[in-house]
Protein backbone atom coordinates (compact mmCIF):
# COMPACT_ATOMS: atom_id res chain seq x y z
CA UNK A 1 0.00 0.00 0.00
CA UNK A 2 1.08 3.52 -0.84
CA UNK A 3 2.49 5.44 1.95
CA UNK A 4 1.45 9.35 2.31
CA UNK A 5 4.03 11.37 1.19
CA UNK A 6 4.81 13.69 3.98
CA UNK A 7 3.71 11.34 6.84
CA UNK A 8 4.80 7.59 6.16
CA UNK A 9 3.24 6.40 9.24
CA UNK A 10 0.12 6.47 7.53
CA UNK A 11 -0.94 4.79 4.11
CA UNK A 12 -3.37 5.73 1.51
CA UNK A 13 -6.68 4.22 0.19
CA UNK A 14 -7.94 4.86 -3.42
CA UNK A 15 -10.26 1.94 -3.33
CA UNK A 16 -14.06 2.85 -4.22
CA UNK A 17 -14.64 0.55 -0.71
CA UNK A 18 -13.01 -0.14 2.71
CA UNK A 19 -14.14 -3.26 4.16
CA UNK A 20 -16.83 -3.89 1.28
CA UNK A 21 -18.15 -0.41 2.88
CA UNK A 22 -18.68 2.68 0.59
CA UNK A 23 -16.52 5.83 1.34
CA UNK A 24 -16.19 8.82 -0.23
CA UNK A 25 -13.54 8.09 -2.45
CA UNK A 26 -13.66 10.58 -4.77
CA UNK A 27 -12.34 13.03 -2.20
CA UNK A 28 -9.29 10.82 -1.80
CA UNK A 29 -7.24 9.60 -1.50
CA UNK A 30 -8.39 8.43 2.23
CA UNK A 31 -5.92 7.61 4.91
CA UNK A 32 -6.42 3.75 5.73
CA UNK A 33 -5.54 4.48 9.19
CA UNK A 34 -8.15 7.48 9.82
CA UNK A 35 -10.72 5.02 7.99
CA UNK A 36 -10.25 2.03 10.51
CA UNK A 37 -10.23 4.70 13.47
CA UNK A 38 -13.56 5.68 12.08
CA UNK A 39 -14.86 2.04 11.90
CA UNK A 40 -13.94 1.19 15.33
CA UNK A 41 -15.19 3.85 16.69
CA UNK A 42 -18.74 3.06 15.46
CA UNK A 43 -18.28 -0.72 15.92
CA UNK A 44 -17.65 0.05 19.64
CA UNK A 45 -20.52 2.01 19.84
CA UNK A 46 -23.31 -0.61 18.74
CA UNK A 47 -21.41 -2.83 20.71
CA UNK A 48 -22.87 -1.16 23.48
CA UNK A 49 -25.76 0.61 22.87
CA UNK A 50 -28.71 -1.01 20.58
CA UNK A 51 -29.22 2.30 19.04
CA UNK A 52 -26.69 4.89 18.64
CA UNK A 53 -27.61 8.95 17.93
CA UNK A 54 -24.41 10.14 15.63
CA UNK A 55 -24.39 13.85 14.36
CA UNK A 56 -21.91 15.55 12.49
CA UNK A 57 -20.55 19.69 12.52
CA UNK A 58 -17.43 21.75 12.13
CA UNK A 59 -15.64 23.61 14.52
CA UNK A 60 -13.99 27.21 13.32
CA UNK A 61 -11.44 29.89 15.29
CA UNK A 62 -12.59 33.62 15.36
CA UNK A 63 -11.12 35.61 13.30
CA UNK A 64 -9.38 37.72 15.58
CA UNK A 65 -6.98 34.90 16.66
CA UNK A 66 -3.59 34.78 14.25
CA UNK A 67 -1.39 31.77 13.34
CA UNK A 68 0.65 32.07 16.66
CA UNK A 69 -2.59 30.99 18.29
CA UNK A 70 -2.75 27.73 15.95
CA UNK A 71 -0.12 26.15 17.79
CA UNK A 72 -2.47 25.35 20.45
CA UNK A 73 -5.06 23.61 18.63
CA UNK A 74 -4.51 19.85 20.29
CA UNK A 75 -4.90 21.94 23.74
CA UNK A 76 -7.91 23.34 22.23
CA UNK A 77 -9.77 20.40 21.05
CA UNK A 78 -9.00 18.78 24.42
CA UNK A 79 -10.48 21.29 26.52
CA UNK A 80 -13.67 20.87 23.94
CA UNK A 81 -14.14 17.53 24.63
CA UNK A 82 -13.69 17.48 28.46
CA UNK A 83 -16.23 20.23 27.79
CA UNK A 84 -18.76 18.39 26.38
CA UNK A 85 -18.29 15.17 28.19
CA UNK A 86 -19.02 17.04 31.68
CA UNK A 87 -21.97 18.53 29.72
CA UNK A 88 -23.36 15.12 29.15
CA UNK A 89 -22.93 13.90 32.30
CA UNK A 90 -24.29 16.56 34.65
CA UNK A 91 -27.51 16.17 32.22
CA UNK A 92 -27.32 12.54 32.90
CA UNK A 93 -26.65 12.91 36.29
CA UNK A 94 -29.95 15.36 36.27
CA UNK A 95 -31.91 12.78 34.74
CA UNK A 96 -31.03 10.25 36.97
CA UNK A 97 -32.09 12.43 39.83
CA UNK A 98 -35.44 12.83 38.22
CA UNK A 99 -35.23 8.95 37.30
CA UNK A 100 -33.32 6.29 38.68
CA UNK A 101 -33.62 4.24 35.50
CA UNK A 102 -32.30 7.17 32.93
CA UNK A 103 -30.14 5.86 30.37
CA UNK A 104 -26.50 7.13 30.62
CA UNK A 105 -24.11 7.51 27.77
CA UNK A 106 -20.58 7.46 26.75
CA UNK A 107 -19.41 10.37 24.80
CA UNK A 108 -17.39 8.61 21.62
CA UNK A 109 -16.21 10.89 18.68
CA UNK A 110 -13.68 10.93 15.68
CA UNK A 111 -12.40 14.44 14.30
CA UNK A 112 -9.77 15.82 12.42
CA UNK A 113 -8.14 19.10 11.61
CA UNK A 114 -7.69 20.61 8.19
CA UNK A 115 -6.35 23.44 6.95
CA UNK A 116 -8.19 26.11 4.57
CA UNK A 117 -7.10 27.60 1.07
CA UNK A 118 -6.44 30.82 3.84
CA UNK A 119 -4.28 28.69 6.33
CA UNK A 120 -6.59 28.59 8.68
CA UNK A 121 -7.33 25.60 10.43
CA UNK A 122 -10.70 24.08 11.44
CA UNK A 123 -12.26 20.72 12.84
CA UNK A 124 -14.58 18.27 11.52
CA UNK A 125 -16.37 16.46 14.06
CA UNK A 126 -18.97 13.36 14.29
CA UNK A 127 -19.89 12.90 17.95
CA UNK A 128 -21.80 9.14 18.67
CA UNK A 129 -24.06 8.83 22.05
CA UNK A 130 -26.88 6.52 23.38
CA UNK A 131 -29.93 6.93 21.18
CA UNK A 132 -31.58 6.03 24.52
CA UNK A 133 -30.13 9.04 26.11
CA UNK A 134 -29.87 11.43 23.31
CA UNK A 135 -31.78 11.41 20.38
CA UNK A 136 -31.72 15.00 18.55
CA UNK A 137 -30.00 18.48 18.36
CA UNK A 138 -32.80 20.40 19.62
CA UNK A 139 -33.63 23.57 18.19
CA UNK A 140 -31.00 26.27 16.83
CA UNK A 141 -32.01 29.03 19.63
CA UNK A 142 -29.69 30.10 22.21
CA UNK A 143 -30.66 29.64 25.72
CA UNK A 144 -32.39 26.05 25.10
CA UNK A 145 -31.32 22.90 27.10
CA UNK A 146 -30.55 20.57 24.27
CA UNK A 147 -27.26 19.35 22.16
CA UNK A 148 -27.24 22.20 19.72
CA UNK A 149 -26.50 24.67 23.06
CA UNK A 150 -23.69 22.22 24.66
CA UNK A 151 -21.89 22.16 21.37
CA UNK A 152 -21.99 25.87 21.58
CA UNK A 153 -21.29 26.22 24.61
CA UNK A 154 -17.99 23.45 25.22
CA UNK A 155 -16.54 25.21 21.88
CA UNK A 156 -17.05 28.77 23.62
CA UNK A 157 -15.11 27.11 26.87
CA UNK A 158 -12.81 26.05 24.77
CA UNK A 159 -11.44 29.25 23.17
CA UNK A 160 -12.01 30.73 26.73
CA UNK A 161 -14.74 32.80 24.98
CA UNK A 162 -18.68 34.03 26.12
CA UNK A 163 -20.70 31.73 23.98
CA UNK A 164 -22.30 35.20 22.42
CA UNK A 165 -18.72 35.81 20.64
CA UNK A 166 -18.68 32.23 18.81
CA UNK A 167 -21.70 32.70 17.02
CA UNK A 168 -21.44 31.42 13.65
CA UNK A 169 -18.03 29.42 14.66
CA UNK A 170 -19.65 26.23 14.93
CA UNK A 171 -22.00 24.81 12.12
CA UNK A 172 -24.11 21.80 11.56
CA UNK A 173 -24.14 20.57 7.64
CA UNK A 174 -27.24 19.78 6.10
CA UNK A 175 -28.68 16.13 7.47
CA UNK A 176 -25.98 16.29 10.13
CA UNK A 177 -28.03 13.54 12.74
CA UNK A 178 -28.10 9.85 11.87
CA UNK A 179 -29.95 7.22 14.25
CA UNK A 180 -27.27 3.53 13.89
CA UNK A 181 -29.31 0.46 14.94
CA UNK A 182 -27.39 -2.36 15.87
CA UNK A 183 -29.95 -4.61 13.85
CA UNK A 184 -30.02 -2.98 10.91
CA UNK A 185 -26.42 -2.81 9.28
CA UNK A 186 -27.13 -0.04 5.90
CA UNK A 187 -27.84 2.14 8.70
CA UNK A 188 -24.11 2.49 10.04
CA UNK A 189 -22.70 2.16 6.45
CA UNK A 190 -25.19 5.40 5.92
CA UNK A 191 -22.95 7.14 8.59
CA UNK A 192 -19.23 5.61 8.09
CA UNK A 193 -20.01 7.01 4.07
CA UNK A 194 -20.56 10.23 5.53
CA UNK A 195 -17.89 10.44 7.45
CA UNK A 196 -15.81 8.85 5.53
CA UNK A 197 -14.75 12.56 4.81
CA UNK A 198 -13.43 12.99 7.37
CA UNK A 199 -10.51 10.57 6.92
CA UNK A 200 -9.31 12.32 3.10
CA UNK A 201 -5.56 13.20 2.62
CA UNK A 202 -6.10 16.30 1.14
CA UNK A 203 -6.31 19.41 3.23
CA UNK A 204 -4.53 17.57 6.17
CA UNK A 205 -1.49 19.57 6.99
CA UNK A 206 1.61 17.13 8.52
CA UNK A 207 4.71 17.90 9.79
CA UNK A 208 3.74 20.54 12.46
CA UNK A 209 3.99 18.74 15.51
CA UNK A 210 -0.09 18.89 15.66
CA UNK A 211 -2.22 15.53 14.87
CA UNK A 212 -4.69 15.88 12.14
CA UNK A 213 -6.91 13.40 13.89
CA UNK A 214 -8.32 11.83 16.72
CA UNK A 215 -10.75 9.59 18.32
CA UNK A 216 -12.43 8.13 21.38
CA UNK A 217 -10.41 5.71 23.20
CA UNK A 218 -12.59 3.49 24.85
Amino acid sequence: MPRHPTNSNLTLHFEKRYLGLQIQFDKGPLIREYLDRLHQTIVRSLSEYKRVFAFRFDLHFPSDLNEHNFNFDNQVIDRFVESFKAKIKHNRNMAKGDNKYAHDSLVRYVWTREVGQQGRPHYHFAILLNYDAFCSLGKFEAGRDNMFNRVQDAWASALARHVDDIIGLVHFPKNSCYLLHREDSSSAEEFFYRASYLCKSPTKLFGSGLHGFGSSRR
